[in-house]
């Protein structure tokens, strides 16, 4: 019964083969579309570090220029970093860092006319970039944490466009 139910789950994921094991999706008979995909991070902080970021005060310098950088970078790594990521043609990627009266929002953008989607692009780069907001301001504030890397919204390829639920996008 346990490996019937096995090969039920394996049947709905796409990157393991008929043995369970862990295989590269073959996109070479999908057609060429326009892909964009839109994820966030966040990274809470105390409100006087937060203060210290809005106004450029930390040690090592401007945060949100910093992390801006490091995710477009991220994103165009991202095949290196995730094992079974495809190399994609990235047409551009747009990485928007605001700070609040808690920390720090980052909402990566990714873009790519592809035979495969662009969600790990813009989720490496929101990661990344709320990375490089810890590591510029834990020497103020230990206690601060990345949080909430997730996928907001994806449109191109076979599975069309999806977008979550505004509700739970706060």
């Amino acid at each position: 019964m346990a490996a019937a139910a096995n090969r039920r789950v394996r049947a709905g994921l796409s990157h393991l083969d008929g043995g369970g094991r862990a295989r590269m999706v073959d996109t070479g008979e999908k057609p060429v579309t326009s892909r964009r995909a839109v994820a966030e991070a966040r990274v809470r902080m105390s409100a006087a570090t937060a203060r210290l970021v809005r106004k450029g005060g930390t040690r090592k310098g401007d945060v949100m220029g910093v992390a801006r950088l490091a995710g477009i970078m991220a994103a165009k790594r991202a095949p290196d970093l995730v094992p079974l990521c495809h190399p994609v043609a990235l047409t551009d990627v747009d990485v928007e860092a605001r700070a609040g009266r808690d920390g720090v929002r980052i909402r990566a953008t990714a873009r790519a006319v592809d035979r495969t989607g662009v969600e790990m692009e813009a989720m490496v780069a929101a990661a990344v970039a709320a990375l490089t907001v810890y590591d510029m301001v834990k020497g103020h504030d230990r206690s601060a944490e990345v949080v909430g890397v997730r996928l907001l919204e994806k449109s191109g390829g076979k599975s069309g466009t999806w977008r979550r639920p505004s509700a739970s996008r706060s």
